[in-house]
C-alpha cells in the first residue's frame, strides 16, 4: 500500500515531514536530492528523528545525539544499538508516497509499551 505524503516541491532540500502513522515515518529530502524514509522514532528513546539534524544521508536524533543511515537503518552512533526499519519512497509526477516496510519496528520498550507492539528486550 502506497501513503501519499506531499508534493516534492513543498518538501524543500535539508529538510524531513513526519508521517503520522502508527508508528510514525519520518521522509527526509537530502541535499543531494534523494527522497528517504525511516521510521520516525529513535530505537534509544521517545524522540522525533524528523526533528533531528540532517547531514548526508544521516540523520542525528535531537534527544541523545544517536545517528542513524537514512538508506540502511543502521545505527552510526550510540546511544542507540538497534536499527530504524526503511521504507520504500516513490516519486510519482512531482508526489511523494511511501510503501511502508512489512518488517517489526524497533521501537524503544516506552513507546511499545504504549503501542501493544512488544519492542527490543
Amino acid at each position: 500500500m502506497m501513503i501519499p505524503v506531499c508534493r516534492l516541491a513543498d518538501l524543500p532540500r535539508g529538510e524531513a515531514y513526519r508521517l503520522d502513522i502508527e508508528p510514525p515515518v519520518a521522509v527526509f529530502h537530502t541535499e543531494d536530492g534523494e527522497v528517504l524514509a525511516i521510521d520516525d522514532t529513535c530505537t534509544h528513546q521517545d524522540a522525533s528523528l524528523a526533528d533531528g539534524w540532517l547531514e548526508g544521508c544521516e540523520v542525528e536524533c535531537p534527544l541523545h545525539a544517536s545517528k542513524f543511515d537514512l538508506r540502511t537503518g543502521a545505527v552510526d552512533a550510540p546511544p542507540a544499538k538497534l536499527p530504524v526499519r526503511t521504507h520504500q519512497v516513490v516519486v510519482d509526477d512531482g508526489m511523494i508516497y511511501v510503501r511502508p516496510s512489512e518488517a517489526a519496528p524497533n521501537l524503544p520498550p516506552c513507546v511499545a509499551a504504549r503501542l501493544g507492539a512488544g519492542g527490543p528486550a
